[in-house]
């Protein structure tokens, strides 16, 4: 027997298992950490991939939105980025901290209160620079054009009438290809009704199942990402700095410069880390969200299946540690739960379309593929209508598991690895 350590919310759980039965244990590839990271961006941003230097394109007059990534992403360690960025827009841009906003990137999440703003972009930057919550229903939204995907684009006030540069993380994504770059702008600082019509194209328009054109890491054919791609491409001021964490979730690239090409190079990083390669699939999946703030919710964590289940055979057993300390996540994630008892989820979705009702209905179907068990504090009986089964302890959540014979995979943080069996990679 062989303990295997996950972390879990804040803290971390163990599992005893034969080692025997496990495949292996998979994790990111080995990339070393930035050791200094202002030297590395103001390299990357006096090196911008395909644009002017950032010195070049801010200067003194110039009316900036800062626009960064709300809290269900601090796993990206903006914080250890924003006063280096703020520090170079003063001394080397002479841009002065009353010319520059922050614009948090909710999408369509409520933008958090003053302390995590603080955390956020640090309390020095806090009480130096003016720091603003995007509002996708807000009434004075810009209309900046619509896409040939017919997705009416309403920005931020500030986005909209300022240079921009936009700083986010790549990593795989289950709807859009990959997070990051252009998605700062849809949906992080979009209107409601642009966010609900390019994500509308998640769901098949002619059957009721998800769009098979969409997946982790596909972005050629992805209708989401192609409809970002151009909602980005109306914002005529736009430089963008997209971070890459390693598998131990250190800032490990900086890509800066032109809103599409710095952020593909960034996805090629991206892959190179997280993609692993495997020679099987496995009857049986262990992971784990790499804690808090990742495993903050159902609806946050729930994509780290998306991540691993290329590693599961077609009816095996998808082991997930995760806490959901806010249980579902979105206010609105469980009311799903209403049609998926009467029968007209896929229905009532398509005529209602929302993001949480999207993840809601997509962790319905990963139910039906697998069998998908939990450890966690999330209410038992909502993800049992969902077909998942939670436990709140290890002893029982052991019990149940029945590993006898079967072959494991252990993916103590898969949030970071995208197995691929090795004739695909």
């Amino acid at each position: 027997m062989k303990n295997y350590h996950f972390e879990y919310g804040r803290g971390a759980v163990e599992l005893p298992l034969e080692e025997a039965g496990v495949l292996a244990e998979l994790k990111g590839n080995e990339i070393p950490p930035i050791e200094d990271i202002k030297k590395a961006l103001y390299a990357s941003l006096n090196n911008a991939i395909d644009a002017p230097p950032l010195r070049e394109y801010a200067k003194k007059g110039d009316k900036l939105a800062l626009v960064v990534s709300d809290m269900s992403r601090f796993w990206m360690r903006q914080d250890l980025v924003i006063p280096h960025l703020i520090t170079y827009l003063n001394e080397e841009c002479s841009v002065p901290d009353e010319d520059i906003v922050i614009v948090i990137a909710n999408g369509t999440h409520i933008g958090g209160p003053e302390g995590e703003l603080r955390q956020l972009v640090t309390a020095e930057i806090y009480d130096r620079v003016q720091v603003v919550n995007h509002d996708c229903l807000a009434e004075d939204l810009v209309y900046i054009g619509t896409t040939s995907r017919g997705t009416r684009v309403s920005i931020n006030p500030y986005v909209a009438t300022r240079k921009v540069i936009c700083v986010g993380a790549a990593t795989q994504h289950v709807m859009a290809g990959f997070g990051g770059g252009r998605k700062s702008i849809l949906p992080g600082v979009a209107s409601m009704e642009a966010i609900r019509q390019n994500h509308a194209h998640s769901l098949d328009p002619l059957a009721p199942r998800s769009n098979p054109l969409i997946g982790v890491g596909v972005l050629p054919g992805n209708p989401l990402n192609e409809d970002m791609c151009e909602a980005a491409a109306m914002v005529p001021e736009l430089f963008i700095i997209n971070l890459v964490m390693n598998a131990e979730m250190k800032l490990a690239y900086l890509f800066s410069g032109h809103w599409l090409h710095a952020w593909q190079r960034a996805c090629d990083a991206a892959e190179r880390i997280y993609e692993v390669p495997i020679a099987e699939k496995a009857d049986v999946v262990i992971t784990s969200c790499g804690g808090y703030p990742k495993d903050m919710s159902l609806y946050q964590g729930s994509k780290v299946i998306d991540n691993v289940e290329s590693a599961l055979k077609p009816g095996g057993t998808l082991v997930l540690l995760m806490q959901c300390c806010e249980g579902g996540g979105a206010a609105e994630y469980f009311d799903w739960l209403k049609p998926l008892k009467e029968g007209t989820l896929d229905a009532t979705l398509r005529e209602r379309f929302t993001i949480p009702g999207y993840i809601f209905y997509l962790n319905c179907e990963q139910a039906q593929r697998y069998r998908i068990v939990m450890l966690s504090d999330i209410a038992k009986q909502d993800v049992a209508a969902m077909g998942m089964t939670a436990y709140d302890n290890t002893e029982d959540l052991m019990a149940a598991l029945d590993l006898d014979g079967k072959s494991i995979y252990v993916i103590p943080n898969g949030s970071t690895v995208i197995p691929k069996l090795a004739s695909r990679v």
